[in-house]
């Protein structure tokens, strides 16, 4: 069996820079995988100039409170890396440099005010001071030649190359960030979503004792995946998929979004707050007629009305209303050390994953020994802030970079964020 934390042999016989051992890449790999990304970001800005009939990729008035522009989310992407690399003049140390290092002059002397997000509010992320097109392609340009240049002589350490991984898995980020973008604004970019698998029956997982983080492991790893938490897992019955469009539409028919005693008293609040009944770009929901049509579920897909295959994955579902539907169902959602031993162990079984990222049980917690990246203190990928309060995801979406599809990535959000590719799978209680 391929080792997950190891890069992957191509069919060329050389490593795959798309593949999750790009954690563990050496120099030469990661040249290779950041050109690669930076190709990725650049394709992506074009077609949200195709969709927007922009040069300047300006979205649409009114713009979203909070929203940045895609532009924005480009030059942050080089910014991220020149100032956690090129002017990071501590960067030698990885995750033991500090969270405010001595740091050289911007190669823009405005690069801080524009597009360092503890600088500039996001309420002008999106605003006419944003500079144009043609200025952030350079800027792009130029902060990817210095990263290169200097990962030519970056020591061949896990420290060394820290800030080289973490800005290739950054750019990642803000990649299925503008897809995520992309269908918010209902822009159409092209993307499409993997045919769903035959459904499977659940499965059986044997009893287990298994380590949940990264304790002393080498390569890169995130703050909230790093500690370590041995648990005795006892027996357990898992989906072999995340709940399918069929699934959640019998919840709807039989009433679950108008019936408290499916959810918890804050799951209740919220969707009475905010008046949902049906999960997020739904515009029509119920059961169809005739096995696997997978109800009349019509939903708004990157700007097109499209019927949802019964199979698929039940998408952009809030924590809240993948709670109400395992309690509407007699199951519960899948903890995350199940989740984890059933991603790592089951495949060959038919454990299914990677069309959705997937909520699990339980809140966002350190695990003994965790340590807290220098990059992330301040900025939404903070997890001290939320432990206690957000919700942990796994898995990975259909817009993620193979890379990226990890079974041992933890991130996390609040319970009620339904903007990602969002999904959930449950056990038996």
């Amino acid at each position: 069996m391929p080792d997950p934390q190891r890069p992957a042999a191509s069919p060329h016989g050389t490593a795959s820079i798309d593949a999750p051992g790009m954690r563990h890449a050496g120099r030469e790999l990661l040249s290779l995988a950041l050109i690669d990304a930076r190709n990725h970001t650049l394709h992506l800005l074009s077609l949200f100039e195709q969709a927007l009939h922009s040069p300047e990729l300006d979205l649409p008035a009114p713009v979203p409170p909070g929203l940045p522009s895609p532009r924005w989310l480009a030059g942050h992407i080089g910014w991220f890396a020149e100032a956690w690399i090129a002017r990071n003049t501590q960067r030698a140390l990885g995750v033991a440099c500090p969270a405010r290092p001595m740091r050289l002059a911007a190669v823009d002397p405005g690069a801080d005010a524009t597009w360092d997000p503890q600088v500039c509010p996001p309420s002008e992320r999106a605003g006419p001071g944003v500079p144009g097109m043609a200025t952030t392609r350079a800027y792009l340009l130029e902060t990817l030649e210095g990263t290169l240049e200097l990962l030519d002589r970056a020591a061949e350490t896990d420290a060394g190359l820290y800030f080289y991984r973490l800005a290739l898995f950054h750019e990642d980020w803000r990649g299925e960030q503008l897809v995520q973008m992309a269908q918010a604004l209902g822009l159409p970019i092209g993307a499409g979503l993997p045919p769903p698998g035959a459904p499977r029956a659940p499965l059986a997982v044997p009893a287990t004792r298994w380590t949940l983080g990264a304790g002393e492991a080498a390569g890169f790893h995130l703050a909230q995946e790093t500690g370590a938490l041995a648990l005795d897992v006892p027996e357990f019955e898992i989906d072999a998929q995340p709940v399918t469009w069929q699934q959640f539409c019998e919840f709807v028919d039989d009433g679950g979004y108008d019936r408290p005693e499916w959810w918890s008293p804050e799951g209740w609040a919220w969707v009475q707050a905010s008046g949902r009944r049906a999960p997020r770009h739904v515009e029509q929901i119920g059961l169809g007629h005739g096995a696997g049509a997978g109800g009349s579920v019509l939903l708004r897909r990157f700007g097109e009305t499209v019927r949802a295959a019964g199979p698929h994955a039940a998408m952009h579902v809030s924590w809240w209303e993948a709670d109400a539907w395992a309690r509407w169902a007699g199951r519960r959602l899948a903890t995350e050390v199940e989740w984890e031993i059933a991603a790592c162990s089951a495949a060959r079984r038919g454990f299914r994953w990677g069309e959705v990222q997937e909520w699990t049980a339980g809140t966002l917690r350190p695990w003994p020994g965790q340590q807290a990246d220098p990059w992330s203190a301040g900025t939404e990928f903070d997890p001290a802030p939320a432990w206690s309060r957000a919700r942990v995801l796994r898995g990975a979406s259909f817009a993620a970079r193979s890379r990226m599809r990890s079974p041992r990535w933890r991130g996390f959000a609040a319970p009620g964020w339904d903007a990602g590719f969002l999904g959930f799978r449950t056990c038996a209680p």
